[in-house]
């Protein structure tokens, strides 16, 4: 079983659960989500959206990853959910239209419409307009300013 350690400036959950991926200690995390990397072409640009939709902090952790990388803090350690990173691409994007070719996250929102306006706002496009999952929440998904599809969710029992 590997050795989990810190690294200055890394918050303390995101480096342990990160490094010990990286340096063996999976018995405990198998299987379950831990962290995310959002393949960017501008970082800045990335920033700015991710930031003012959704209230993200970033923290440079390039010179630990030895390339461009922005860890990305998504919540307060006490809340539900995951940390992850806005990283530099390393080839192009799919081209508009195509399917995914991976992932798509889904972020939890408080409340679709204002989340929405705001995505919009910061230069994300709609890409399946909001829908309801009956008795359950509203979904939609968008591209954000680098190409990337992600859906938002909003509880609501009274969706239909």
């Amino acid at each position: 079983m590997g050795q989990a350690f810190f690294v200055e400036g890394i918050p303390k959950d995101s480096s342990k659960l990160v490094l010990e991926i990286i340096i063996g200690n999976r018995e405990e995390i198998m299987g379950r989500l831990i962290h995310f990397e959002i393949h960017v072409d501008d970082l800045e640009r990335a920033k700015k959206f991710y930031g003012n939709v959704f209230g993200w902090s970033f923290q440079d952790w390039s010179e630990y990853a030895g390339m461009p990388y922005f860890g990305a803090v998504t919540g307060e350690d006490s809340e539900m959910g995951i940390n992850g990173a806005l990283i530099k691409r390393q080839s192009p994007p799919p081209e508009p239209g195509q399917p995914v070719n991976g992932y798509s996250c889904t972020l939890g929102v408080k409340d679709y419409d204002s989340t929405e306006a705001k995505i919009i706002e910061y230069g994300g496009k709609v890409a399946l307009p909001k829908y309801a999952l009956p008795g359950m929440a509203w979904q939609g998904y968008y591209v954000d300013t680098e190409g990337n599809i992600f859906g938002i969710h909003q509880p609501d029992e009274g969706a239909k």
